[in-house]
This record gives structure tokens, C-alpha cells and sequence, in this order.
């Protein structure tokens, strides 16, 4: 009689072996002399980085930078700001800074303050831009495109149309100015000086302000226009542009009503 052949022979091997053990590994919890370590180790790595921050000389404010000033001198901007010089580089409050600048120097209409390790402080400082100026006695108030009256300066500032409030002329002036108020008045002859072509922006040197839609405006060579309102501003300056073309004579120029322009004079 034949004997198991080798396959037989292997599978009752497998059967009576059966699946080989899983090891499995237990943890151990670390030696208490390691973790000592580990926590001393930690303490003193805090303990040196707040002394690094705070205690060291080498992290505190050493100099002050200043950019992007136009009218102001860098030298305004840093008394102005106040900078703790010689405390830790970290603990300055540059919020604080920032707030101080804007209140301090009201031409200032943003500024970035920012810390540059190990030593400094940056102050990117943007200041405000007129568009239009009032004249106050023998000064004359500068006032952005938002509607800010930000300085007060002694010559005019070159390029930059002058302001007229005639709001008190009529009734209806009057009560204009009862609706929006003065600063509501002056905002909306912002609006139109911004939308004021280029070919003309140069020649404007008045904008002048009878009430919310009464707006004109006063050019160099004694021409003049009518605006109206500061709605639909890029309608009046296209329109203003061709009419002024097609009636290069005219004195008179009405383009408050875009879509019905009128010229006169010669």
C-alpha cells in the first residue's frame, strides 16, 4: 500500500502546527528619572525664551524707521508715535501706536506698524491726499476723497481746486443744506471733483456748491460748467468731454442732465 504522497504529508503538517502566535508588545510606562528630565529640560527652555523676549538686550527696540511720508517728516512721525525705545522688542503695543499716529497727525490715513527682530520698529505710514481745499482766513483746509478735513495749511496746495459753499444764497440752498448738513454737502462735491476728466481737472480751480444738486464747476480760463449732482459721474465726464470738442468756443457747458448736454457763449 502507497505511503501519503509529500502534498498530503504538508497540509497535516499545517493542521496540527496551526497559526503561528501573535507577540504582542507591552507598554512601559517611561523611568520617573526621565521624566524629571524631560521637565526640567522643559522649564528651562520656557524660562530662557521669556528671557530671551523680555530680559535680553538683544530683542529690545533699538531704532525706529519711518516710510512713505510725502508732507510729513519722519521725524514728526516717530515723536508722534512715541515709541518705547529701548524696552523689549515684544511688549510693544503696536495697536496702541497705531491709534496714537492717527489722532496725532490726522493727515495720516493709514499706517502699518510692525516689529523687524531683533531690533526695530517699522512705521509704513500713507498719508491722506486733497482733493479739494477751503479757504479759512489766510489758511487754507485741505479735504481727501472721503470727505476729511485733515490739515490746515498757510499757501495752497498746488494743482488742487478750491471748495465754495454758497449754501445760505436761496431757500432752497438753505434747505439743502438742512437735509444732508454741511459735511453731507461737501462729500457729494468730493464725488464730483473725483469724477472730473483729466482734460479738465487740470483747468478746474473751483468747485463751487449751491446745494446737493447745484454743483458746478469754475475753470481757469473763466469757462464754466454745470454738474449738478455727483450721481452718474462718469456719464457727466464723457459728456463733458465730447461737448467740449464739438463747442471748443462755448463759456457755458451744462451737462448735469447727461443725456440732454447743452453749451453757450462764444
Amino acid at each position: 500500500m502507497a505511503g501519503p504522497t509529500t502534498a498530503e504529508r504538508g497540509e497535516r503538517q499545517q493542521e496540527s502546527s496551526g497559526p503561528s502566535p501573535v507577540r504582542r508588545l507591552r507598554w512601559r510606562p517611561p523611568n520617573p528619572r526621565t521624566i524629571i528630565i524631560l521637565v526640567i529640560a522643559l522649564v528651562l527652555l520656557g524660562a530662557g525664551a521669556v528671557w530671551l523676549l523680555y530680559g535680553s538686550p538683544w530683542t529690545r527696540v533699538e531704532r525706529v524707521s519711518v516710510s512713505g511720508t510725502r508732507v510729513l517728516t519722519p521725524a514728526e512721525v516717530r515723536e508722534a508715535a512715541d515709541v518705547p525705545v529701548g524696552g523689549p522688542l515684544i511688549s510693544v503695543d503696536t495697536n496702541g501706536i497705531e491709534s496714537r499716529l492717527r489722532r496725532e497727525l490726522p493727515r495720516i490715513d493709514t499706517v502699518d506698524v510692525v516689529r523687524s527682530w531683533p531690533h526695530g520698529i517699522g512705521l509704513k505710514v500713507v498719508e491722506r491726499t486733497p482733493v479739494l481745499m477751503v479757504q479759512k482766513g489766510g489758511k487754507f483746509v485741505e479735504v481727501d476723497d472721503e470727505g476729511v478735513r485733515f490739515a490746515t495749511v498757510s499757501q495752497a496746495p498746488k494743482g488742487v481746486p478750491a471748495l465754495e459753499l454758497a449754501v445760505h444764497s436761496s431757500e432752497s440752498s438753505a434747505a439743502s443744506l438742512r437735509r444732508f448738513g454741511e459735511d453731507g454737502l461737501v462729500r457729494e462735491a468730493v464725488r464730483v471733483a473725483g469724477a472730473i476728466p483729466a482734460s479738465v481737472a487740470h483747468s478746474t480751480e473751483a468747485v463751487k456748491v449751491r446745494s446737493y444738486d447745484d454743483i458746478s464747476l469754475e475753470l481757469s480760463d473763466g469757462r464754466t460748467v454745470d454738474w449738478g449732482s455727483g450721481e452718474k459721474g462718469a456719464a457727466k465726464a464723457r459728456t463733458l468731454t465730447a461737448l467740449m470738442k464739438a463747442a471748443p468756443d462755448a463759456r457755458h457747458f451744462d451737462v448735469s442732465v447727461p443725456t440732454a448736454p447743452a453749451s453757450s457763449g462764444s
